[in-house]
């Protein structure tokens, strides 16, 4: 026995937790359904920047690229953008711990001082 698009559509509407729903978003200038237990404003937020980001990108990629491309092009934007957000992350921790070790150190020497006084 086959199954049809539609027993397989049926049978994943039936098996959707209560949380989850069903979202379309426009990605690319294509439609995506997609199951999600997000916040669908959240989710059509995320997709409005993808589809900012594709738009940056010009009108002639726009208009020679499929939606797989673009959408791999935006992805790797994203990425690269996540890689330096995270070394800018670990220089700010590395700035930071290194001010408080200096700080703890100048207090315990003005400590130390104060005790011989």
């Amino acid at each position: 026995m086959f199954l049809t698009r539609e027993d397989l559509r049926q049978y994943a509407r039936a098996n959707v937790p209560a949380d989850k729903r069903t979202v379309t978003l426009d990605l690319a200038g294509a439609k995506y359904r997609m199951t999600s237990d997000a916040d669908e404003g959240h989710l059509e937020r995320l997709a409005q920047l993808i589809n900012e980001r594709i738009a940056a990108l010009g009108p002639k990629a726009v208009r020679t690229a499929t939606p797989a491309q673009l959408l791999a092009i935006v992805a790797l934007g994203l990425a690269d953008d996540l890689v330096a957000a995270e070394k800018r992350a670990r220089t700010v921790e590395d700035t930071t711990r290194k001010a408080v070790a200096s700080a703890l150190e100048r207090i315990d020497r003005r400590l130390a001082e104060d005790v011989r006084e």
